[in-house]
């Protein structure tokens, strides 16, 4: 089979099989690259594919539109609005589940069911059991989630208090639905399966426990093709504002929606930021590792131009090479890419609790990445390939003119002194070659790089979860009320033994806007200089709330494109849902969420609901909080309890989960790159003074002393390439953690000395493997054959 290649492709072989090592090394490097690229883009379209599949599937509806209460017949004219293909209404309210053994009750959504037939809108898919049976009006449908962390099956029985009202309940299936793909209590961004339910049930057994016979207090509206959403959101307001309508809202402001649409929006600027950096990592080892075969093979060069191969022929062998290592890399990483995929989709789909999974691959992101890395390839070899041209066969075969380095000048007399000879032989090439050193420092550089932003973006999601769980909350517990009360809430809550301090708030859900964008979402209203729960300022500094004007959090200001002095509209959507404008008067930092904040009595008078609270913070004495939750739970009014270590907890779970696991794949690929560079450089180190230290052995240095020469030099620009390292890891981890922030969690950057030292330290054990190595292949060295080597 070799007998019949062309006398190139047979020297091609050869190089490959004689550089191994470097081409193995690069490969993976770009491999990574590639795998990254196809994973995260066949991620996104997966679930992007999978959600449309399901939204289709279960007719997810395009609008919801809240309302206090409003008669069945007001659907009508809902129908008849220009665009509205179907309007239908159900009940829906919070719920608290009593289970056994459990002190604090679980918040819980009850949302309603026809009686008779499969939903219009927002069916559900049911997983185990039966529908209930609509003459049974204590039978209901379980979220499987929820059920499946609490150990519950059909058949079981629980308690639920709806509407100030207790309830005994069958379960009689359990089902999922795309309303609820991430399910969170009201008013929390972090989901938590075990802690928030949802109980589907008939509509007239809803109905006889909310007092809405004859009503409904949430409408759903799917719309035809092509209709200007605004528009139709606009007159379904106009309809519901008689019956005191809450503002109707799209598909994309549905809060599971939304948190899944951040997750893929996450997952596509990773896709775009993450594999470039490898293929440039892997554009700059070609050249190094091409440009020293170049060197060291100018006579053969020029035998083959003076037998009469072209200067085309010539470069597009080493051309050849590249693409060989490219296409290679760049096949073994698609191919890795769609098993990797297939494995984190499957964590996708246990996360989002979708009950099936349309794994798509995007077959623009293989053509991307082998193209990708033929043009890194080709970028990497450009300006050797272009030396190749230039060089003329006399000039070729004819060894290269000795270099000249009576312009470095000689070692300083100390040093002479205090270095050995081998000692010396080191310093004297990183003098005399220093822009090769530096061509190596700046490779190894490149890697530490790679490990300082990913060990500091897994600091920065440590530090994001402290921040906001020891320094901007500092409470031990959050009670949140069925709907705004008297501040003599606040003094029960006191009162009761063994709760140590109380902290009001009052979160108003508002529609914000500024200038052409808006966001829905809440203001909290809190004391003018909180305690327990706090904003604060970049530098971590307390913020003390002003009389007049609201503070947005970073992400929300750069959502609405506000900044201190603008004016921002908050439509509120409960009471008399006024329509507000405030002046921006700071920005704080926020690691969770999009939150805004006021003033709790400015928020009130602008209500005109003076002394009103929707909840509270508290510190609460730990010998005793079991005795203070029950306590809470009897009292009227409360809707939940949330404790600050489970939500912790949650969060963690929920960074550790889904695109924030993809930090964890990244570290590992990080360091795996840092080790192919530092192995890479060795690996020409070596090849490149190969015949230098054969003679050296033969003059008669010992093999230790041999390898110190090269070695000490390794060393040397490893050294040299921590600071550079550093440094460039400073703006890879910045890039990083703006990758990996979304409205949901931001992650700040985090550069310290832990980071660099943790990155300095892998560095400094790559190099130590890699010298290793590389001694031991010096060991083997036929000094006979490599003094043949030519000059």
């Amino acid at each position: 089979m070799v007998t019949l290649l062309a006398p190139l492709d047979r020297k091609l072989l050869r190089d490959l099989w004689r550089i191994k090592g470097q081409a193995l090394a690069i490969a993976a490097v770009i491999a990574l690259g590639v795998l990254m690229l196809v994973m995260m883009t066949g991620l996104v379209n997966t679930l992007e594919e999978t959600r449309r599949a399901y939204y289709d599937r279960y007719r997810l509806a395009d609008v919801f539109a809240p309302v206090e209460r409003a008669p069945d017949r007001v659907l009508e004219r809902l129908a008849e609005i220009p665009g509205v293909a179907v309007a239908v209404g159900r009940v829906t309210g919070s719920a608290l589940i009593d289970l056994e053994g459990e002190i604090v009750p679980v918040r819980a959504q009850a949302v309603s069911l026809p009686d008779h037939g499969p939903a219009r809108l927002n069916d559900i898919h049911l997983t185990a059991g039966r529908m209930p049976d609509p003459d049974r009006g204590d039978e209901i449908l379980l979220l499987k989630g929820f059920a499946d962390a609490r150990g519950l099956a059909p058949g079981d029985r629980l308690q639920a208090t709806m509407n100030g009202a207790r309830h005994g309940f069958r379960v009689a299936g359990l089902a999922q639905s795309p309303e609820f793909l991430y399910t969170t209590a009201p008013g929390e961004i972090v989901p938590d399966d075990a802690r928030f339910a949802v109980i589907w049930m008939g509509r007239d057994a809803l109905s006889a426990a909310y007092d809405m016979q004859g009503a409904f207090n949430e409408a759903l509206v799917g719309l035809e093709r092509g209709v200007n959403l605004q528009s139709v959101l606009d007159a379904i307001d106009r309809v519901l504002e008689p019956r005191g309508g809450l503002g109707a809202y799209g598909l994309e402001d549905l809060p599971s929606n939304f948190f899944i649409t951040e997750e893929i929006e996450g997952g596509r600027k990773n896709a775009i930021a993450v594999p470039p950096i490898f293929l440039g990592v892997s554009a700059f080892l070609l050249y190094i590792v091409i440009s020293r075969i170049v060197q060291a093979e100018r006579e053969e060069i020029g035998l083959l131009k003076a037998f009469g191969y072209t200067d085309w022929e010539v470069a597009s062998h080493y051309l050849k090479l590249m693409l060989t290592i490219a296409i290679a890399g760049a096949i073994a990483g698609s191919l890795g890419g769609i098993a990797a995929g297939r494995a984190m989709a499957g964590v996708y789909q246990d996360y989002y609790k979708f009950p099936f999974l349309v794994f798509q691959l995007d077959p623009r992101s293989f053509v991307i990445g082998v193209m990708t890395s033929v043009l890194a390839a080709c970028a990497g070899g450009f300006g050797v390939l272009r030396g190749v041209f230039r060089l003329a066969p006399a000039v070729a075969m004819r060894p290269p003119a000795p270099a000249d380095y009576s312009g470095t000048g000689r070692l300083a007399g100390l040093w002479s002194r205090l270095l050995d000879q081998p000692g010396r032989m080191v310093l004297r090439r990183l003098q005399r070659q220093p822009m090769r050193m530096a061509g190596g420092a700046l490779g190894i550089a490149t890697g530490m790089a790679l490990s300082v932003g990913m060990i500091g973006v897994q600091a920065g999601f440590s530090k994001s979860i402290d921040l906001g769980f020891s320094v901007l909350d500092r409470s031990d517990a959050q009670v949140s009320f069925t709907h705004p009360q008297s501040d003599k809430a606040i003094y029960e809550l006191g009162r009761l033994p063994g709760v140590q301090e109380v902290e009001p708030v009052r979160n108003v859900p508002v529609l914000l806007r500024h200038g052409l964008n808006d966001h829905r979402g809440t203001i909290n209203g809190m004391l003018s200089a909180p305690r327990l729960a706090r904003a604060m300022d970049e530098a971590q500094r307390p913020l003390t709330l002003p009389e007049e004007g609201i503070v947005l959090s970073t992400t929300l200001a750069r959502v609405l494109e506000a900044a201190p002095g603008d004016v921002v509209t908050a439509e509120v959507r409960e009471g008399r849902r006024p329509v507000l404008d405030i002046p921006v008067v700071a920005v704080a930092d926020s690691l969770l969420g999009s939150p805004a904040y006021m003033n709790m009595e400015a928020l009130n008078a602008a209500l005109k609901e003076p002394g009103r609270v929707s909840g509270a913070y508290l510190r609460i004495d730990s010998a005793v909080q079991d005795e203070v939750l029950v306590a809470i739970k009897d009292m009227p009014g409360v809707a939940g309890v949330a404790l600050k270590a489970e939500t912790r907890d949650s969060i963690q779970t929920m960074m550790d989960s889904g695109m924030g696991m993809m930090r964890y794949i990244m570290l590992a690929i990080a360091g795996v790159v840092t080790f192919g560079i530092v192995y890479n450089s060795a690996r020409i180190a070596f090849a490149e003074r190969v015949h230098d230290l054969a003679s050296l052995r033969v003059i008669g240095f010992s093999r230790g002393e041999a390898a110190f020469v090269l070695l000490g030099e390794l060393g040397l620009v490893t050294l040299a390439a921590l600071p550079l390292g550093a440094l460039l890891g400073y703006g890879m981890a910045a890039a990083v953690s703006a990758a990996f922030s979304t409205e949901v969690y931001s992650i700040p950057l985090t550069f310290d000395a832990q980071s660099v030292g943790s990155a300095a330290l892998a560095v400094l054990a790559s190099a130590a493997f890699s010298g290793w190595l590389v001694k031991r292949d010096l060991d083997r060295v036929d000094l006979v054959t490599a003094l043949k080597m030519g000059e």
